[in-house]
């Protein structure tokens, strides 16, 4: 069929003139949903998929009660959203001398994030940062 004619029965039937084979000789077209086919297509592959990401919450010893709870509520969307979570505390100066209390910190927000993910690999100390890793349950 002339596409001037194959156009024109599309457009009758409010859908897309599609061309599925342009090698062939002559091309092949089909009348379709075009919209319709990319989504199912995508569907079939499967690429759709949620890819995870790690997410970071950083803190520090002095870091405020209620700037804590506000990142610990982050994360939680992040955990949920099913990424991962990286909780870093950062030490500077002489913030060294008291690295119990960033392990208190690591410590509450590992409590906290508990209900929604599970610790992948516990607390370490790499030089001035304390970090844990939270996967998603």
């Amino acid at each position: 069929m002339p596409t001037d004619k194959a156009l024109e029965r599309a457009r009758e039937s409010d859908l897309d003139l599609v061309e599925v084979a342009p090698n062939e000789k002559p091309p092949v077209c089909r009348i379709m949903d075009f919209g319709k086919y990319k989504y199912e297509k995508k569907k079939r592959t499967g690429h759709g998929a949620h890819q995870v990401k790690t997410k970071e919450i950083r803190l520090r010893p002095k870091t405020g009660e209620h700037d804590i709870d506000f990142k610990v509520k982050r994360g939680k969307k992040f955990l949920l959203h099913k990424d991962k979570v990286q909780v870093t505390v950062i030490f500077r100066g002489r913030e060294m001398a008291h690295i119990e209390e960033g392990r208190r910190i690591m410590d509450d927000v590992i409590e906290e994030l508990a209900e929604v993910g599970k610790v992948e690999s516990p607390p370490s100390q790499h030089a001035r940062r304390m970090i844990c890793t939270i996967a998603p349950k």
